[in-house]
């Protein structure tokens, strides 16, 4: 893939994309910044994957990791993190959803502010955010989750749980991607986590977070209980390994 003058990698998972992937990745590149773009893609049956290929073979700046099965955004991203860190020099890395909700237009701000922080959020819950298309069941249970999250792990953040963040190389180089033992998108919250207690700056900006248009949610009832639970079991975890 190389990644040499390259200024940051996009790491997309996706799960039944197909009608996103292109649009998508066309207006990343639009940008008038030196980007790459690493798909993974989970063996999505809707032929997801196949969009991917082709995107690759006309556009060299991307690139596609094919995974087996559905194993969930937050081990996709890792898989993307351990590519960029290893085939390219590229000093920033950025995860993103494929379905819009993340809109590239924020990409250029994520990386200034990069400049002045170790992770930068692109938040859902600062000042100036704003949220559309979510009816009031989700927005309750979004608040509470983060809330939760905030109560429970201690890191200073507004958002927990909104997977739109650019790293500095080094810190995730520093973090031991394989030692992390969380799935789902409980990855975030002890990607956070760790990084705190290894004394990661981390700063937020404000975007606007536009419910999918196209395509059917990949999160699950399942996977919104067990994200509660986890976060409970990694605060005892990281509390057993203070003491």
């Amino acid at each position: 893939m190389g990644g040499e003058g390259t200024e940051a990698v996009i790491v997309i998972p996706t799960y039944n994309e197909k009608d996103n992937l292109r649009p998508l990745v066309e207006e990343i590149l639009r940008l008038p910044r030196r980007l790459r773009i690493v798909i993974v893609d989970d063996n999505s049956p809707d032929g997801t994957g196949q969009v991917a290929d082709e995107l690759a073979a006309q556009m060299a700046e991307v690139q596609v990791i094919h995974r087996s099965g559905k194993g969930g955004r937050g081990s996709a991203c890792l898989a993307g993190f351990r590519y960029a860190l290893q085939e390219t020099e590229a000093p920033l890395i950025l995860e993103m959803d494929a379905d819009f909700s993340h809109h590239p237009r924020y990409i250029p701000e994520l990386l200034d502010k990069a400049r002045q922080a170790d992770v930068v959020i692109g938040s859902r819950y600062l000042r100036d955010s704003r949220i559309v298309d979510w009816g009031l069941r989700r927005r309750i249970f979004s608040r509470l989750a983060n809330l939760f999250a905030r109560t429970m792990l201690g890191v200073p953040i507004a958002d927990y749980t909104n997977g739109f963040r650019c790293y500095r190389r080094e810190v995730l180089e520093a973090l031991d991607l394989d030692s992390i033992q969380t799935t789902g998108y409980i990855v975030l919250s002890e990607t956070a986590l760790r990084l705190h207690k290894a004394g990661a700056r981390f700063a937020e900006i404000p975007t606007v977070f536009v419910n999918r248009k196209r395509g059917q949610s990949n999160t699950t009832l399942s996977e919104i209980v067990d994200a509660f639970a986890a976060v409970w079991r990694l605060r005892r975890r990281y509390a057993r390994a203070q003491r």
